[in-house]
């Protein structure tokens, strides 16, 4: 007697429909869950499936068909259509899904695909009503329009953030990691943007939410379109102490050495105004992103200084204060410390000399000079002399196979050669003179007998050589020199002391 109640079961078109819709939301919805092209296949075959299924049976799910004699038979009737809908919607939203992420437009996909969804399952809720419950859906709709003004009153704040999400994503005014500035002086980085608001990481790492619809009102700048390259602007004034000419040159200079900006587009020096007294410079440069302009700012700042003490210009005070058209008498004196001793001054490696140990050294410093496109040492070559930059800009050079690759570039108070001088190791580039250039020498034979005075001093060249290795002040170094710590500090003093023979 079970077997037919079981055959009979089985039979019956409401189980195979329900056993088909548990087993289809089971593999769609969970096993495939993390492959959407794997999941539209599988949903697409469960819902063609249920739809021969129904139509065997005789129930045609998209239409309303006579009411069913008895009441049970009607409600799993209906359950099967409600089924039949819901295996529907999931297919279309999964097309929808799977065809917006082929497009390759995320930001604006999201936008549509939530469109698109939120479409899909009123129109389903629709069908349902009309096709399942037999209710005239132009009926209903009319009857709720009442409902529909008091609820769209009661959310007219959120509508308007919903379309103006909807025009700013169509309009494309920014995109996700762009940086944006608002005329309030709002600005930080797009991290997100959804159908209510837009999220900002401004510069202390504060998160900003701004609504949709006050950000489509606002007046926007996208410091990051249409490309990640910014432009920045300084503003030099300079005693007129020479020729305009030649403090333009000096200028140019400072941009020429400058490592963190770009070369294309090309920085320009243009003249603003100038006085009896002053002249104010404008300089005009591009990083290749925002996130670099600090960087570039303080190391143009830095080459000012150095560039224009190199070319004995001086900086002028701002215009209207008082005394500013008049020129200090110190700042007037003449600088009777000389050259040699003022380049030893500025260079790390020997900030722990003594005064006379200093100007015993700058004795033996010899000036050279060196024409545009000289090259000054060649890659690969042992220098045996330690090189300081007096003025001028110098650009260090890799060769690699089908390419060059620019290490740096070196300004006034810059060194090279200490990797030779003090370690015997190659340069890693070939150094060239971008401007005309003047440098002084320090020969390897004057560096011996001041080690061998003051052992200590080892340990110091040691470690400050490690250190810049380290944290990158060394501008460059040999493909052979690793990072600095500890034991390369100790490395480095047992290499300079088996080069200048002096006992571990």
């Amino acid at each position: 007697m079970n077997d037919p109640n079981l055959s009979e079961l089985l039979a019956d078109p409401i189980v195979q429909t329900g056993s088909l819709a548990l087993i289809g939301a089971f593999v769609t919805r969970v096993a495939l869950r993390h492959h959407p092209t794997y999941r539209l296949v599988g949903q697409l075959l469960f819902f063609a499936a249920l739809t021969i299924l129904l139509l065997y049976h005789g129930i045609v799910p998209y239409e309303a068909g006579p009411p069913e004699p008895f009441i049970l038979q009607r409600i799993l009737v209906g359950f099967a259509k409600v089924i039949w809908w819901t295996n529907a919607a999931w297919a279309l939203v999964g097309f929808a899904r799977v065809f917006l992420i082929f497009e390759r437009q995320p930001r604006e996909g999201r936008l549509i695909q939530d469109l698109v969804v939120g479409m899909i399952y009123v129109g389903t809720v629709l069908s349902v009503i009309a096709n399942v419950f037999s209710i005239p859906v132009g009926t209903l709709i009319a009857t709720s329009g009442v409902f529909a003004i008091i609820l769209g009153l009661a959310m007219q704040s959120t509508l308007s953030d919903v379309f103006s999400g909807i025009a700013l994503n169509i309009g494309r005014p920014y995109a996700i990691g762009d940086w944006i500035v608002l005329n309030d002086g709002i600005e930080g980085r797009v991290v997100e943007t959804n159908w209510r608001a837009t999220y900002l990481l401004n510069g202390t790492n504060d998160l900003v939410v701004l609504p949709n619809s006050d950000l489509a009102k606002a007046r926007l700048t996208n410091l990051s379109s249409p490309d990640r390259n910014h432009g920045g602007i300084l503003t030099v004034r300079l005693q007129l102490t020479t020729s305009p000419a030649a403090i333009c040159e000096v200028m140019r200079a400072v941009l020429l050495s400058c490592n963190a900006i770009l070369s294309l587009p090309e920085p320009s020096v243009r003249i603003i105004a100038m006085d009896a007294h002053a002249i104010e410079v404008k300089l005009s440069f591009w990083v290749a992103e925002l996130s670099a302009m600090t960087a570039a700012r303080n190391e143009i700042f830095d080459l000012i200084y150095r560039h224009t003490k190199a070319a004995g210009l001086r900086l002028a005070q701002p215009a209207g204060l008082p005394g500013a058209d008049s020129v200090p008498a110190a700042a007037a004196a003449p600088l009777h410390r000389p050259t040699s001793l003022r380049l030893l001054d500025s260079l790390p490696l020997f900030a722990s000399l003594m005064e006379d140990e200093k100007a015993a050294l700058a004795e033996t410093m010899t000036r050279r000079t060196y024409r545009k496109d000289e090259v000054v040492i060649r890659e690969g070559d042992v220098a045996e002399s330690l090189m300081i930059v007096r003025s001028g800009v110098l650009a260090a050079v890799r060769h690699e196979p089908r390419r060059e690759i620019e290490l740096t570039r070196l300004a006034p108070g810059d060194c090279f050669g200490e990797g030779g001088v003090l370690m015997g190791a190659g340069e890693p580039g070939t150094i060239r003179a971008l401007t005309f250039v003047v440098v002084y020498e320090i020969a390897k034979t004057s560096l011996a007998p001041l080690l061998r005075d003051r052992p200590g001093m080892v340990e110091e060249l040691g470690a400050t050589l490690a250190r810049h290795a380290s944290t990158g002040q060394h501008r460059f170094q040999p493909a052979d020199q690793p990072g600095g710590n500890g034991s390369v500090a100790t490395m480095m003093v047992a290499r300079i002391r088996q080069l200048f023979q002096m006992p571990h």
